[in-house]
This record gives structure tokens, sequence and C-alpha cells, in this order.
């Protein structure tokens, strides 16, 4: 039987439980291959799991949706994968009957933008696909013989309908397009770093804490456990020695009832049975039973080496000596937990676990900022941008950052309020995402929307409306630069508090007829969900050059204000509302570096770094009201979304000084 040997393996999912141990095992025992992960970190997903190949030369983690054609192409091509794992999947089935359309999304979609990038790509050598027991269905109660490989699938929740879904998938391009794959059907897995939403770790957790054991229905349920370092050899085994086209169960013969697992655990925590299990309504359907045949995968050498006894004792010992590994998980220990994925997924308590954002390896940047390649010059690119404000500031830097990441893209030609025209450019230029950096500020300043009210509601409204129902229509994605300037600090979120406005928060500045038609175009951009809104505020770049640049601006002024105010850094962000689409992120998001910078905190820099002689004076906001037609916004933004989601955005400060007045110092 040969042996494959792969070179650069793609693991989806790898940050939850099962990939975990696959992807930190081959990390330890192939050094030579490379493995990367990829992961949108959803609730049951954790970059602690990962821990243990941080260091490890040859693992780089990517955060990402495999949902994002964009970002699967882009990796296979650039990181010249030749393997996929595909383990990424929603598989909770108490989720699944609370909200069965996240699974279709996730595990039947998601894996058709991974077949398909295979095919467009033509490098995969194994594409390997996990998929699940339940497939079969139920079986027999006194069936002495279990589930082969080529038995019918007869799902019976919406969990297993659409692994049986994405199976049909796989099966197709395998035929079709000659796509060499390999399914799993696997029983039950358990062990360290699983998720509580699952039987054993929420008995256990549930144990600890001293409270009853919640089985569903009468317990008579049969179900079999795999430890997780055998499963985790098993597709060792069947990465090297499976063969294409084929399906391999991985089980095991020992079976046990939901009730007797319930009561091995209270006889490892001594507590009495009868007074520690509590039986709570069943699911809508519940099989009785899974049973496997697995002499296949036995052929391939594998066997299950960790007994029951052996593999709950460690269990139990990993979760007493991490409780808080997941956080508060109060909700996946009810005896009917419901729908607990959530955009953004999870974040860490720990500062270990922080420190696992990106990517690891001496060589590895932590932000999926790259120069894209294509394999010929005749495929179509993974990504083209299409950019509307060539004229202006952010679109012409937008450009510039294209350009140096090898991204393709055009300035769109059409006017934002001309329907035929934007739909022109969509249809000429066929681009993946759209970005939206025109609008109308006012030159010099917002002073000039006052008195040009029509054109900036033709603009700033009409045209922002426009071109998203044209993205919609054409499921574009469209990225909206918009602006925090629509809130003003207030009793709830008074100066210098550290209380920022958030995400979800009204507007409450009206002070300016921009602010106004801002606020305006934002609450109705909500009825579009094709749409990623980044509220910038008082942009500043390293370019000191520019009029439109916070700084030069108010370097230039006779006298200034002096206000800590929340302010996006372009150099810092630009990149990362690329990466945003790439991400295709969506929804509101503040756009600005974490935390707050008066306007005098900014100048002393200046004179500290460009110009020794500098000297301002400062006035009060009555006095500036004398000086100016429209009041101007002064607020702090809450960033910690977007902190979240890009770890090593930097404060304000610090940014400032990286980006902006460093690179500028005179000497």
């Amino acid at each position: 039987m040969a042996t494959y040997k792969p070179r650069n393996i793609l693991i989806t999912g790898a940050a939850g439980f099962i990939a975990s141990h696959v992807a930190n095992r081959l990390i330890r025992n192939y050094p030579d291959y490379k493995i990367v992960v990829l992961d949108k970190l959803d609730y049951c997903s954790n970059l602690k799991n990962l821990l243990p190949s941080k260091s490890s030369p040859n693992f780089k983690f990517v955060k990402g949706d495999i949902g994002s054609a964009d970002l699967v192409n882009y990796l296979l091509i650039t990181e010249s994968i030749d393997t996929i794992m595909h383990f990424a999947a929603q598989t909770h089935v108490d989720n699944s009957f609370g909200n069965s359309f996240e699974f279709t999304k996730n595990n039947i979609y998601g894996t058709h933008v991974l077949l398909e990038a295979c095919k467009v790509t033509g490098q995969i050598r194994r594409f390997i696909h996990v998929s699940t027991d339940e497939v079969y269905g139920e079986t027999d109660e006194d069936a002495v013989v279990g589930n082969h490989e080529a038995s019918q699938l007869l799902p019976t929740n919406p969990y297993s309908a659409t692994k049986a879904g994405a199976e049909m998938l796989v099966m197709a391009y395998a035929r079709s397009y000659g796509l060499p794959v390999i399914t799993t059907r696997g029983n039950n897995v358990y062990g360290p770093n699983q998720f509580p939403e699952k039987l054993i770790p929420k008995f256990i957790l549930l144990a600890m804490r001293g409270k009853t054991l919640p089985i569903h229905g009468d317990g008579s349920n049969v179900r079999s456990y795999l430890y997780c370092e055998d499963v985790a050899e098993a597709f060792e085994v069947i990465l090297h020695k499976g063969e294409v086209g084929h399906v391999y169960n991985i089980g095991t013969k020992k079976e046990r009832r939901v009730v007797d697992v319930a009561k091995d655990i209270c006889k490892l925590f001594s507590m009495d049975p009868e007074t520690s299990i509590k039986f709570v309504e069943n699911r809508p359907f519940n099989d009785q039973r899974y049973f496997l045949d697995d002499q296949k995968l036995k052929n391939l050498g594998w066997s299950e080496r960790t007994v029951w006894e052996e593999g709950l004792k460690k269990t139990i010992e990993w979760y007493t000596q991490n409780p808080e590994w997941w956080g508060d998980v109060s909700g996946a220990l009810l005896p009917h937990p419901r729908m607990l994925m959530m955009p953004g997924g999870r974040h860490f308590d720990s500062e270990e676990g922080k420190g696992t954002s990106f990517a690891s390896g001496p060589n590895q940047t932590r932000m999926v900022v790259p120069t894209f390649k294509t394999s010929s010059s005749t495929q179509k690119p993974a990504l083209k941008f299409l950019i509307y404000g060539r004229t202006g500031w952010i679109g012409g830097l937008l450009g510039q950052l294209c350009e140096k990441q090898g991204i393709p893209f055009e300035y769109g030609r059409g006017r934002l309020e001309d329907r035929s025209s934007l739909m022109a450019d969509i249809q000429n230029i066929k681009p993946t995402h759209v970005f939206n950096a025109a609008g109308v500020t006012g030159r010099p300043n917002v002073d000039w929307c006052e008195s040009h009210k029509t054109e900036t509601i033709r603009t700033n409204v009409a045209g922002t409306l426009t071109l998203a129902d044209v993205c919609r229509e054409h499921g574009l994605l469209m990225m909206n630069f918009a602006t925090g300037c629509i809130f003003e600090y207030d009793a709830g979120h008074p100066e210098g508090s550290g209380i920022g406005y958030k995400e979800e928060d009204k507007p409450n500045f009206t002070g300016s007829f921009y602010s106004k038609t801002k606020a305006m175009v934002e609450e109705l951009l909500k009825e579009y969900d094709n749409v990623c809104t980044l509220r910038v505020r008082m942009p500043i770049s390293s370019d000191l050059n520019n009029p439109r640049n916070f700084i030069t601006k108010i370097a230039r002024y006779n006298k200034v204000v002096n206000i800590p105010n929340s302010m996006t850094i372009l150099d810092e962000l630009l990149p990362i509302s690329i990466e945003m689409a790439k991400r295709n992120l969506k929804g509101i998001w503040n756009f600005t570096n974490p935390g707050v910078v008066s306007h005098n905190e900014i100048l002393e820099m200046y004179k500290t770094y460009i110009d020794p002689k500098f000297q301002w004076v400062n006035f009060t906001l009555e006095e500036q009201a004398k000086v100016i037609v429209a009041p101007r916004s002064n607020n702090e933004m809450d960033a910690s979304k977007l902190k979240n989601e890009f770890p090593d955005l930097l404060p304000i400060k610090e940014s400032l000084i990286k980006y902006v007045f460093e690179p500028n110092k005179r000497t």
C-alpha cells in the first residue's frame, strides 16, 4: 500500500475540539509538514487549544471563515496547499433544532466553497472530509453488525442532514471533477479541550459545581465513545494510508447508555446517582443508537488504545485543572442549550490565550495582508476591488495599498447617485468587493455643507444608498467609509470618563448638516445585510503635507481647542479595512484606534518629533463657535469590537508615534 506524503496542509476548524488534537499531533510528529489552520473562532473554538503548537515554525494560524471564497482561494494559492483536512462545522444537535439555517450555511455552503476552490486551483492531492456517524441514522437496537461504509444515509436531525448534504457535494466533486477525496464518519469523541455543550464535559463541569446531571428522556440511548488522542491517530493513519474515493468509519464496538455515562461520572466524583441524576424532556428526535463497523480502518493498522475508564479519568483530571478554559459557559450547561453561535467568536480571559492571536513561527506576521499571486494569467483573481472615491484622500490611499499588496482593483467611473452607471461599472469590472470612499465632507471643512445641503444629500445619502442597493442586487459586500462624528459627549458618556460610544448606540449629535446626513444614511444602511460600515474619526496619516490630515489642519490653525477625541490612524487601519473585506465582515464598526488623544497632546508630539520651535494657542468651545458655522463633534468611541477582531490594534497614542511621528522624525 502506497503511503501518501503531504507538504502543505490546510486544516479547517482546528481551534475546535477534534481538529486541534489532529493539528497538534501532525505539527509535533511531522516537522517537515507545513500546517495552516483556518478557523473563524466561533463560540466552541479556542486558540488556547493550539497552544502546544504556538511556537512551532511549521504552524500558521489564520482567522477566517470557510464561507469566504476569496480567503479560501487566496490561502490555497499563496500557501501552496496540496492537502485539506476539513473539520470546520457546526456540530451540536440541540442547536440544530433551534437554528438549522446556521448549520446549512456552515456545513453545506462552507464545504461547497472549499470544493469550488479546489476545483479552481487544481492543486489539491487529498481532500479529507470529516463527517459523522449520525448520517446513517438510527441503528436497530438488536443489530449485531454495525453500519458499514456503503450503508444507506438516513439522517434524522437537521445537523446530520447538513452533514449528509455536504457528503453529497464532496462525492459529486469527486465524480465530476476528479477531486481526490476521502470521507470519514466517526463516533462520539471525548477528552480535553471539548466545549461543554457536549455530554461528557457538560456532566463533568456540572459535577464539579455540585449540580445535578440532566439526561434527555430516560437515558437508555446508546452511544459509542472514543478518546480524542485515539481519533487524532486515526486521522494520521487515514491521511497517510487512506485510499482516494473511499469512506472510513472511525468507531468502537464498546457502547454505553447515556445514563451509565452519568453514573460513571458520579462514581468518580463520589456523588450519589439517585440524587445527582435528573431526567428531563427529550429532544424533538433522539436516535436510540449509532453502531459502526470499523474493520476497514483497522485494516489500515489503526486500533483503539484508550479504555473508557482511563480516558474518562484523564478527561476529568484535565477539566478540574482547567475549570476556566472556556470562561462563562453557564448557557451551555443548561439541559437544552440553544444557539450559542455568536459573531466574533470567543475571546480569552488569560494573557496566554490573548497572545496566540494570528500566527506563529519566527517569520509569521500577525495579520494576513499579503501579496496576491495567480497561478496563470488567465485565471480569475480571487480578489478584485472596485473603489469609489478616486480623487478623495482615503480612496487614493486604498488604491496605493492595493498596488502594494498586489490586489487587482479599479476605480469606479459612475457617479453614486446614477444607478445605471454603477451597474455598468460592476458589469465591466466584475469586482469581488466594493469600497465606498466617496462622499461630501466639504472644502475646506464641513461648514461648506451648511450652504450646499442638496449636494450633500445627493452624495452622502442618495448616492450611498444607491450603491448599497446595487451591490446587494449583485451579491457584493460594500465596505462603506462612514464617520464617527455623529456623537457628542453627554451625561452617559462624559469627557474623560473612558466610556465610549458603542456600535449599537444611537447618534446624538446634530450640530452640523454633514453629521445629520451621515447619521441618517447609517440608520438606513442597517436594512442592508451586505454593508460593512466603518466609522472613521478625525483621520490622520503619516503624510503631514496632506491638507486633509487632522494634524496638518490643527498645526496650521491660529488657535485650537483642547478636547480628547477618538481618532483614526489610516496607516494602521486602512490595511485592516482590506482584511475585513477578505473576511467578509459586515455591520457597523467603530473604525478608530482604542482610547482618546487631545489636540494639545498631538501638538506636543508634533513639537517633540517635528518642530521643537512650534507654538500654539488654545481657545474655548465658546470662542471657537464664533469663527465656525456649524458646531463640531467631540466624543470617545468604544473600539473594543475592532480590537477583539484585530488584537494587535494599537492604542491611539502608540499608533501616532509608530505610524506618524517616528517616520517623520526630524533630527
